[in-house]
């Protein structure tokens, strides 16, 4: 009687192909309407939501509202590190143009683009040795 041995157990492979390019536009706040709604009425508890979902702290953005200048610095790092991350070609010229005149609708674009990137991982008979 001769028995097998494994040697290596087959791999699971996930292929998923990422855009480059933000997958809505800075003025398609419609195509998520309660995340529009809750941006429009509690701007501050929504950025911080969104922060906290990026894996930054809760209450970063608080602090751009406390120490607000002409641009809104952690807005334009945060769409920044988001381009960085995600590998999406825009320019700095745009993140600054959006942190400083379109505000609740640049973060309301990262809330969507985090819900969208984000994958799911599902461990099936994941054992303790």
């Amino acid at each position: 009687m001769t028995s097998k041995v494994v040697i290596s157990q087959p791999q699971y492979v996930m292929d998923k192909k990422e855009s480059d390019q933000w997958e809505s536009g800075i003025c398609d706040c419609c195509d998520d309407m309660p995340q529009c709604c809750f941006a429009f009425w509690c701007f501050p508890c929504f950025a911080c939501k969104t922060s906290r979902e990026y894996g930054q702290p809760l209450c970063l953005p608080l602090l751009e509202f406390l120490f607000r200048g002409p641009i809104g610095p952690i807005s334009m790092s945060m769409r920044v590190s988001m381009r960085e991350r995600y590998g999406i070609k825009d320019t700095m010229c745009r993140d600054c143009l959006f942190s400083t005149f379109c505000i609740p609708c640049s973060w309301c674009q990262m809330s969507r683009e985090i819900k969208r990137r984000k994958i799911q991982v599902l461990l099936v008979s994941a054992k303790n040795t």
